[in-house]
């Protein structure tokens, strides 16, 4: 069993960054894939960035504006978000993976407005 504990959200105008932070419990951590996800109202959860071997992919919606990065040491991955724009407001989920289990945050909000 992982558990996944996210933190970080919040409100930001338009332009603005943060970073989201996703510490995770288990001693094998650098051994997970990690990912974020994202949740907007009415619709499906989509991802948003993930790191699988030290290698990150993201979404095109994304690329170069958010930055996935991983600390071993501390357990944690995280999500620098820059630039964000009002259509990247939503609830952000931390994902691992672990051989075939999948195991999610409870999210954190994430809202872009004026």
């Amino acid at each position: 069993q992982v558990q996944l504990v996210e933190s970080g959200g919040g409100l930001v105008q338009p332009g603005g960054s943060l970073r989201l932070s996703c510490a995770a419990s288990g001693t094998l951590f650098s051994l997970y894939t990690m990912g974020w996800y994202r949740q907007a109202p009415g619709k499906q959860r989509e991802l948003v960035a993930r790191i699988i071997s030290g290698t990150p992919n993201y979404a095109d919606s994304v690329k170069g504006r958010f930055t996935i990065s991983r600390d071993n040491a501390k357990n944690t991955v995280y999500l620098q978000m820059n630039s964000l724009k009002p259509e990247d407001t939503a609830v952000y989920y931390c994902n691992a993976i672990t051989g075939s289990y999948s195991y999610w945050g409870q999210g954190t909000q994430v809202t872009v407005s004026s």
